[in-house]
């Protein structure tokens, strides 16, 4: 049986469009967000008012818009630090 990936508990953005992300399992890890603010909707993110005010959603990160990053990218795709 495989394990559940460690949910997020808490986030904060940096200067250069990452988070900081830590998780349930007190782990600490850096994720890039720059690749996907692209297009309409996700592009919206280049506004660093909008950017900084992500927050913890539901198993992962996500916007006032609606823009959300899925956990499992959030949390294999992060950088531990």
């Amino acid at each position: 049986m495989m394990a559940n990936r460690p949910t997020a508990v808490s986030v904060k953005p940096t200067e250069d469009y990452h988070l900081l992300v830590t998780f349930d399992n007190r782990e600490q890890r850096l994720f890039d967000v720059s690749p996907y603010i692209r297009g309409n909707w996700f592009g919206q993110l280049r506004d660093k008012a909008l950017f900084d005010k992500v927050r913890i959603g539901g198993l992962s990160v996500e916007w006032p818009d609606g823009q959300d990053i899925c956990p499992d990218r959030l949390y294999y795709d992060s950088i531990p630090i």
